[in-house]
């Protein structure tokens, strides 16, 4: 983190990166006199709505983060950045998107909770770009030109309020995870609850094991365990805003929906406390660990692993084949993951893995059959850069065996499909 005082000092001249959190409420033009060398610029959580008129002489800036702020409008400038590639204004209130704003370098763009009810016919012109994230918005359709990103990979739609689902994006050559759920055209699903039905006085939460942008997991105990369920357990509770997937209730069903596999994470019982939604899972082993990292700057939509991790082709092999079952399951269900990544995917010594985090799960049951058919393609294209992952860590000697080619080649075909 850096302040405006270290910058008015010369302390930061030439640096690539530049922080800044301090309630903010104009730019500081200071920043314009790091052109020469600045290429990532994070303005988060400050009050800012307007950026200069010459903040395109930021010619080396890739990377430009604002979420957290009170823009009302996607900076026009931001269209005249010559090599500006990922563009984060998550939580402001923007409710225009100028056809002149988005970079043609643009890769990422992120638009997370905002209040935009359409976006320009340009979002389609843009040949680089593959993450793409509008949960949270008002769109009630979206441009016709999409059809044309040929280099999209991913999506997220959930929560806004889609009145058709987006057929134009179904043929994109490489879609693989589309988030759609809380929309209009599939807002009142009716799910089938299997589960038993328990209230917050029921456990006692205790330390946190962990969190993500839908809800905070805790280590619990059972005070009333009416339904005899397992007697140490994690709960999940979700948080009542709309996520960077979509709403924590549309997560909670597409659970209840899918139901159980050995190789999900196992859900026990949940809580319909409007004020305190909570999912209760069998706690996870303590020798499981996560098979992957989540992608980077670099890597945009691809997993990465740590330096110096490797899988042999047997533990890839049983890894795939028990992501096969999950995945085959889930479609039985009419559920789409629309997150199949190696980093929400645990596994162990003996290639045992468990499948969790349905915060960009979809149900997609009651649409139409083709439009189900083309859903199960995605998600199995998913698959095959899942695959294509793991066999990019194989161990070296197993690269030239039949059946990392078998694997390889399973990849290759559900990534063409």
């Amino acid at each position: 983190m850096h302040t405006l005082e270290q910058l008015r000092s010369g302390e930061l001249a030439y640096i690539s990166q530049q922080k800044n959190s301090q309630q903010l409420t104009t730019f500081p033009l200071e920043i314009l006199s790091l052109a020469d060398s600045l290429e990532i610029l994070d303005l988060t959580n400050n009050k800012l709505s307007q950026l200069p008129d010459d903040f395109a002489k930021l010619t080396k800036l890739s990377i430009v983060f604002m979420s957290n702020n009170c823009f009302t409008e996607l900076p026009k400038i931001l269209g005249a950045c010559p090599n500006l590639e990922m563009i984060g204004f998550k939580s402001n209130q923007i409710t225009t998107v100028d056809e002149t704003s988005l970079p043609q370098k643009l890769r990422w763009l992120i638009l997370t909770d905002n209040n935009i009810a359409q976006l320009p016919q340009s979002l389609g012109l843009l040949p680089r770009l593959q993450k793409l994230a509008l949960a949270g918005n008002q769109l009630t359709e979206l441009p016709t030109t999409m059809d044309q990103l040929h280099n999209l990979d991913l999506i997220r739609l959930s929560a806004n309020r889609l009145e058709t689902f987006p057929t134009q994006l179904l043929n994109l050559p490489k879609l693989a995870w589309l988030a759609f759920s809380g929309n209009d055209f599939n807002l009142h699903q009716q799910v089938k609850n299997t589960l038993p039905e328990v209230v917050p006085n029921d456990y006692t939460l205790q330390e946190v094991l962990g969190q993500g942008a839908s809800g905070v997991i805790s280590l619990s105990e059972w005070k009333n365990n009416t339904h005899q369920l397992a007697a140490v357990i994690a709960v999940k509770v979700f948080k009542g805003e709309v996520t960077s997937d979509g709403y924590p209730q549309d997560e909670l069903n597409t659970c209840l929906k899918t139901g159980r596999h050995p190789n999900l994470v196992q859900s026990l019982a949940h809580v319909t406390d409007p004020k305190h939604l909570a999912l209760v899972m069998a706690l996870i082993p303590a020798h499981f660990k996560n098979l992957g990292l989540p992608p980077t700057f670099k890597t945009c939509t691809r997993d990465t692993f740590p330096n110096g991790f490797a899988l042999t082709i047997e533990q890839i092999t049983k890894i795939v084949s028990q992501m096969t079952n999950v995945i085959e399951h889930m479609q039985n269900q009419g559920v789409a993951h629309s997150d199949i990544y190696a980093h929400n995917v645990l596994f162990d010594e003996h290639a045992n893995i468990l499948v969790g985090d349905f915060g960009a799960a979809s149900i997609y049951d009651d649409l139409p059959p083709v439009i189900q058919q083309q859903i199960k393609t995605l998600e199995n294209r998913a698959f095959g850069y899942f695959i294509e992952d793991l066999l990019s860590i194989c161990e070296s000697q197993d690269s030239t065996s039949s059946s990392y080619q078998t694997l390889s080649q399973q990849a290759h075909n559900y990534i063409q499909w």
